[in-house]
């Protein structure tokens, strides 16, 4: 987890997951295990509304490149927010602290 946002109105967590290594198969008749795909995600959480997002798939690929422009352009906070402010309407789960 790698926090790359953090305002009065919103966090941005990168979320990684940790590659397992396959185990290694102990006999020859039994199938070697499938492969498994490292995926990340982003969590966005507006404060104002107390709700996140989580972002996974082809939508993390897109917001990594938004993430990949904004490393490039330096922009403005407002610019930040305002291109956070457009992912609100996808946030429908409640923050809830453990």
């Amino acid at each position: 987890m790698h926090m790359l946002y953090d305002s009065e109105s919103f966090v941005v967590v990168h979320m990684l997951t940790d590659a397992v290594k396959p185990l290694d198969a102990t006999s020859a008749d039994s199938p070697a295990p499938a492969p498994q795909l490292a995926r990340h995600g982003f969590e966005i959480v507006d404060k104002r509304s107390g709700k996140e997002v989580y972002l996974d798939g082809s939508w993390a690929e897109m917001f990594q490149q938004v993430i990949l422009a904004w490393q490039r352009d330096a922009p403005t906070q407002e610019e930040v927010e305002d291109t956070l402010d457009r992912y609100t309407g996808l946030a429908q789960n409640p923050v809830v602290v453990h």
